[in-house]
C-alpha cells in the first residue's frame, strides 16, 4: 500500500472504524427470512438456522464490511442433508455485486458433504473450486474463515487455507475491492443442483434440518458511509499474506481434498482458461 494510494483514500473521506470483535447475535445481526425457523439461543452466542419443507432460512449482518477477516464457527445438518445447502459468505448488491461464498452441500448419511467456493467480482462470478474436508463437519463446531484485503482473498478451515484468489486487476480481472459486503448465511433447499448435480433430492422424512452457527467475529473496516476505502489505521489481516507453512496446508488441501477447479476445466473455457488461473493456487 502506498503512500499515495493512503492519500487518495484519505481524500475520499471513507467513514470507516476498524473493529475486532466477537460479534453477538442479538445486537449484530437481522434475521432475514424463515420467521420462527431461525433461533438466537445461549444470550445471542449461538444461532440455529432451520429449515423444512415450506421455508429455510437465513440472516445477515448489521454491519458493512470493505476489507477485513470474518470467522464464523459452524456445524452443519448431521444426518442425512442431501439437497440442503448452508452457507457463509460476503455479499454486495446489485446486478454488478462482489461476493465471496462458502456453501455446504449436504449429502445422503454416510458420504461427505462438498465445500463449494466462488468469487464474484463487478458481477462476474463463475470461479468455483470445490472441496472435501478432512474431518465430519456435522459433529463438532469448526471454524471457516475468509480473509479478505486489497491483495488477496483466503478461504481458510480451521486456520488451513484452503483456497487463496490474487489481486489480478494488472491481467485486467476486476477484484472486489469498492463494495462495501454484508455476511450473510442461510440454509435452503437447493436439491436441483446440491448433491450430486441434482439427482439426489431432499428427503423430507428427515426434516426438519438444522445448522447451528456460533458468534462469529470481525476484525474487519466497517463501513459507514457507503462504498469507500480503509484508512491508514487497521488490523494485522491488511497486508497479509501466507508463510511459507500455509503455502504447503494449501497445497496439502489442494492436492488431497480439492474436487473441482474451473482453472482446470479446459472444456468450459474453449477459448482459454481466464487470466487469474495463472495466479491461483
Amino acid at each position: 500500500m502506498t503512500v499515495s494510494y493512503l492519500a487518495q483514500v484519505c481524500v475520499l473521506g471513507a467513514t470507516l472504524v476498524a473493529v475486532a470483535a466477537s460479534a453477538n447475535f442479538v445486537t449484530d445481526v437481522d434475521i432475514t427470512w424463515g420467521d420462527s425457523r431461525a433461533k438466537i439461543l445461549d444470550n445471542g452466542q449461538l444461532l440455529e438456522l432451520t429449515m423444512d419443507e415450506a421455508s429455510g432460512s437465513g440472516f445477515q449482518s448489521k454491519n458493512e464490511y470493505l476489507f477485513g477477516r470474518l470467522d464464523m464457527p459452524i456445524k452443519l445438518v448431521p444426518g442425512n442433508s442431501a439437497g440442503t445447502v448452508t452457507t457463509f459468505y460476503l455479499s454486495s448488491q446489485g446486478p454488478t455485486h462482489d461476493e465471496i461464498d462458502f456453501e455446504f452441500l449436504g449429502n445422503i448419511s454416510g458420504e461427505p458433504y462438498v465445500l463449494h467456493t466462488n468469487v464474484y467480482a463487478e458481477g462476474k462470478g463463475d470461479r468455483e473450486q470445490q472441496f472435501y474436508l478432512w474431518f465430519d463437519p456435522r459433529v463438532s463446531f469448526h471454524n471457516y474463515s475468509i480473509l479478505w484485503n486489497p491483495h488477496q482473498i483466503v478461504f481458510y478451515v480451521d486456520a488451513t487455507p484452503i483456497r487463496a484468489f490474487r489481486n489480478s486487476e494488472k491481467m485486467g480481472v476486476a477484484y472486489p475491492k469498492n463494495q462495501p459486503m454484508r455476511l450473510y448465511s442461510s440454509l435452503w433447499d437447493g436439491d436441483d443442483w446440491a448433491t450430486r448435480g441434482g439427482l439426489v433430492k431432499t428427503d423430507w422424512s428427515q426434516a426438519p434440518f438444522v445448522a447451528s452457527y456460533k458468534s462469529f467475529s470481525a476484525d474487519a473496516c466497517v463501513s459507514t458511509g457507503g462504498t469507500s476505502l480503509c484508512p491508514a489505521s487497521k488490523g494485522t489481516w491488511w497486508d497479509q499474506e501466507l508463510n511459507a507453512s500455509e503455502e504447503q496446508r494449501l497445497e496439502w488441501v489442494r492436492s488431497n481434498y480439492m474436487i473441482y477447479n474451473y482453472c482446470e476445466d479446459a472444456k468450459r473455457f474453449p477459448q482459454g482458461l481466464p487470466p487469474e488461473c495463472t495466479l491461483e493456487q
